[in-house]
C-alpha cells in the first residue's frame, strides 16, 4: 500500500456541561459529541523518513515541526508498535485552527488511522486507546469519529448508536481561542451529567433534549471573544431550530429542519459576513474513507 488517505472530520459538542474539577486542575465534563461531514484530510505515502507537509486554506497557521499533533501521533505509534518506518504525511488543513471543533485532535487521529493502514500494523485496541489518550483528551473520540457521550476530561466514551443525523451550519468568526483560557475564565456552579438514549429519538425530539442542555463555556468564551455572541445572533436570526457554541469556541452551530434550509442559511450568513468560515453540513457519524 503506497498511499493512504484519511478524513479528519470536525468534532462538534452538541452540549457540554462542566461538572467538576480534578485536583490536577483539569475539568470534568459531560458532553454529547457528533462529527461533521466537513474536515481536514491526512494523506500518508511510503517513505524512508517521517515528514509532514501542510497545505490548504489554514496551512499558514500551523507549523510542520515535531510539535504538530500529526507528527506527534506518528512518533507515538512507532514507539508503541516498536517500528522505525517512515512516511511522507500531508495535512490538508480545511478547518479553522483553535476553533472548538477538534481540528488538531481529528488530525492526530487521522494520522494514526492512516499509518496503521500504510504500515500494515496490528495494534490492540487497548494500546491504541492509550496512544490516543496520551495525545489529548479529544483524540480518543476523534479516533472513532462516531457519535458518543464523553465524560472524564472528554476521554471516557459511551457510544451513542442511532443518533439521528442533523442538518446543520457551522460558523466560525475566524478567531482562535485557547481551551485552557476559556476554562480558566469560566464562572459559576458546576453542572450535572445528563445522558439520554439517542437511538429512541428522531431529529425534532433530539433538538428538544439538546435545547434543555447547555454549553457551560459559552459565557466565558464570549468574554474573551465577543464576536461569538454575534455569530449566535446571526444563526438565531435564520430559521434554525437551535444555535449553540461548540467546545470552547469560537465555532458555533445551528441545527435546521433540512439540508436545503441549512444551505440557504449558510449562503445568507456567508454573504453578510464574508470573512467568517461558514459551512453547511450534517452532524452524526460520517464515513472516514
Amino acid at each position: 500500500m503506497a498511499t493512504v488517505r484519511q478524513f479528519a472530520p470536525a468534532k462538534v459538542n452538541l452540549y457540554l456541561h462542566v461538572i467538576g474539577r480534578r485536583p490536577d486542575g483539569y475539568h470534568r465534563v459531560d458532553s454529547l459529541v457528533a462529527f461533521a461531514d466537513v474536515g481536514d484530510v491526512v494523506t500518508a505515502e511510503s517513505d524512508r523518513e517521517l515528514s509532514l507537509r501542510i497545505v490548504g486554506p489554514y496551512a499558514g497557521e500551523l507549523s510542520s515541526d515535531d510539535d504538530n499533533l500529526v507528527l506527534k501521533a506518528a512518533h507515538a505509534l512507532r514507539a508503541a508498535a516498536g517500528v522505525h518506518r517512515g512516511a511522507r504525511l500531508t495535512l490538508r488543513k480545511n478547518l479553522p485552527v483553535a476553533s472548538g471543533i477538534g481540528g488538531g485532535s481529528a488530525d492526530a487521529a487521522a494520522s494514526l488511522r492512516a499509518l496503521i493502514r500504510l504500515w500494515r500494523l496490528k495494534v490492540k485496541p487497548g494500546v491504541m486507546a492509550g496512544i490516543a489518550r496520551g495525545l489529548g483528551a479529544d483524540v480518543p473520540a476523534c479516533l472513532a469519529s462516531r457519535a458518543a457521550f464523553a465524560t472524564g476530561i472528554g476521554e471516557r466514551l459511551t457510544s451513542a448508536p442511532g443518533l439521528p443525523a442533523l442538518s446543520a451550519v457551522l460558523v466560525s468568526p475566524g478567531l482562535a481561542l485557547a481551551t485552557p483560557d476559556v476554562f480558566k475564565a469560566r464562572r459559576g456552579l458546576f453542572g450535572s451529567v445528563r445522558p439520554f438514549a439517542p437511538a429512541l429519538l428522531d431529529g425534532p425530539a433530539l433538538v428538544t433534549l439538546l435545547a434543555a442542555r447547555r454549553n457551560d463555556l459559552t459565557e466565558a468564551a464570549i468574554r474573551l471573544q465577543p464576536a461569538i455572541a454575534e455569530v449566535l445572533r446571526d444563526l438565531a436570526a435564520t430559521d434554525c431550530r437551535l444555535a449553540r457554541m461548540s467546545g470552547s469556541g469560537a465555532t458555533c452551530y445551528g441545527i435546521f429542519s433540512s439540508d436545503a434550509a441549512a444551505r440557504r442559511a449558510a449562503r445568507a450568513i456567508a454573504a453578510s459576513q464574508p470573512r467568517w468560515w461558514v459551512k453547511a453540513t450534517r452532524l452524526g457519524s460520517p464515513n472516514l474513507d
